[in-house]
């Protein structure tokens, strides 16, 4: 009987806990280490009313090359309390330095949407060698960007600024690998338990939503 009693006691407590887990807000179930890292120091966003959630990434990166997708997907649906931006970064590497020179030179000339996706497809499927800056300039002619006009662009100080902000910017978000999203300024997606880069998502969609909670009780 006393057996009885202690399982039944035992039970009831296991039901009761996982009732209560279910009721708990979803960023409540967020683990640091686990799920996140709180970046130290806050880094500074570029709409504070907002929440600014930023990907770091590289052309050259096969993770990054799965993941932008659905990446992209994602953040065509975000609400509109959510910012979104990415940040290419070279890790002192100089083909991805390159690489992100080529992003933000499509940025510059307008043709990031019709290509971004692009420049992963000739790296990835088609095994196109964007290594040095005459490759590059090819490439995004053979595209139909002006040649004039990119090249401008490619060698401008402003992409050149932009590139080597961009490679500080990861130093102070502790960036050590790619793709990573960093949610507010303040925390580190990490995804220890993920299986995918895509299981990512519905992560920072809980870091969002812990960001959103916080913010409420400051007001």
């Amino acid at each position: 009987m006393q057996r009885m009693k202690t399982f039944i006691t035992g039970w009831f407590a296991a039901v009761v806990l996982a009732l209560v887990s279910m009721a708990l807000p979803a960023h409540a179930q967020l683990a640091v280490g686990r799920d996140y890292t709180v970046i130290e120091p806050a880094q500074g966003t570029d709409d504070p009313g907002r929440i600014e959630v930023v990907e770091f990434f590289s052309y050259a990166c096969s993770h990054c090359n799965e993941f932008h997708p659905h990446v992209s997907k994602w953040a065509s649906k975000l609400p509109g309390d959510v910012t979104f931006k990415r940040v290419p970064v070279s890790f002192n590497r100089p083909q991805w330095a390159n690489l992100a020179r080529l992003y933000y030179a499509l940025e510059a000339t307008g043709d990031l949407a019709k290509l971004d996706g692009e420049v992963f497809h000739a790296l990835h499927d088609k095994g196109l060698r964007l290594i040095d800056d005459d490759s590059i300039q090819e490439w995004a002619v053979s595209q139909g960007v002006d040649a004039k006009k990119f090249s401008d662009a490619y060698n401008s100080f402003g992409v050149v600024s932009k590139t080597k902000r961009a490679d500080q910017m990861a130093q102070n978000f502790r960036i050590r690998g790619v793709p990573a999203l960093a949610v507010d300024g303040r925390y580190l997606v990490v995804g220890q338990s993920v299986k995918s880069t895509a299981e990512l998502l519905p992560l920072t969609d809980k870091i969002i939503n812990k960001v959103r909670a916080e913010r409420k009780l400051k007001k």
